[in-house]
This record gives C-alpha cells, sequence and structure tokens, in this order.
C-alpha cells in the first residue's frame, strides 16, 4: 500500500512502519521475486547503494498459482491481502463499512462471469481514484470454499 503513490527505500518503509530494515528487506524481497514490486532506482549513501522499490501496477488480478513463488502458493497472497484489508478496518473503526461473506454455490459459467464483473468493478474502482478524495479500501475474493453448504430446499409443490 505504502508504495502504491510513490518510491521507496528499504529505511523509510522500516521508519513507517516501525519495523526492523531485515525484516522489511526481506518482504520486499519476496514481493520483488512475485514480481509484484521491483527496483525503480537507486542512489549512492555513503558505500551503499540504496534500492527504491515501486509498484508495478496499479492493479492486480490474482488468477492462478502457475508462476508464483512456492511460498506464495495456495491462496497465500490472497489470504494475506484479506488479512491486511481486516486489520486497516479495525484500525479505522467504520462499524458502518458495508460488507459481506457469502457462501453460494455456482456453476463454472457463472463463476467465470461474477470473476469478469468484479475485476471489472475493482477496475472502475481504481479508475475513481482521485488525489483530493479520501482514501477507501475494497477486498474481494472469490474463491471454492471448503465449507459444505446444506442442500438447497426442495420445493413440494
Amino acid at each position: 500500500m505504502m508504495l502504491r503513490e510513490r518510491a521507496a527505500s528499504t529505511s523509510e518503509l522500516a521508519v513507517v512502519l516501525e519495523t526492523p530494515k531485515g525484516t522489511v528487506g526481506h518482504h520486499l524481497k519476496v514481493l520483488e521475486k512475485a514480481g509484484l514490486i521491483r527496483v525503480v532506482r537507486t542512489r549512492k549513501v555513503r558505500a551503499l547503494t540504496e534500492k527504491y522499490y515501486g509498484r508495478v501496477a496499479r492493479l492486480f488480478v490474482l488468477k492462478g498459482d502457475e508462476k508464483m513463488p512456492d511460498e506464495l502458493r495456495g491462496g497465500v497472497l490472497a489470504a494475506t491481502m484479506l488479512r491486511q484489508a481486516a486489520d486497516e478496518l479495525i484500525a479505522a473503526g467504520d462499524e458502518k463499512a458495508p460488507s459481506a461473506l457469502i457462501h453460494v454455490r455456482l456453476t463454472p459459467k457463472d463463476r467465470r462471469r461474477f470473476e469478469r464483473r468484479m475485476n471489472r468493478l475493482v477496475a472502475d474502482l481504481q479508475r475513481a481514484d482521485d488525489a483530493d478524495g479520501t482514501s477507501h479500501a475494497l477486498a474481494y475474493a472469490l474463491f471454492h470454499a471448503p465449507t459444505p453448504l446444506p442442500p438447497p430446499p426442495v420445493d413440494h409443490a
């Protein structure tokens, strides 16, 4: 989230996150390996080269695990993003924020249709980004749920 507006160095991120540089550096390497961020510039600081990391896209749509590093496979990245959203929602204290968790049965065709609709909605929300506005967040995941649903009601009419 912090790299959305501008590139930042490991040191800058460590100060803002109140986290050791080594920890931040590790996570930056994981994100870089996953192709989510990249080094956008460097500068010399004494005898060292400081790297500035920036995003590679304004919008990320997660579709599968084919090219994902092992440590981010199996829904780990999406779950991490949803946990981040949950932490931000709690920190915001917004009791009126609209939210939902639903379980439904979908055919493969309907799943693809809803996935396309959600991706269009996310892209539309990204286009609405206004520097004069206030910060808002949207988190979503459409996934095959392991939670079994009771059978649908039988109509005995």
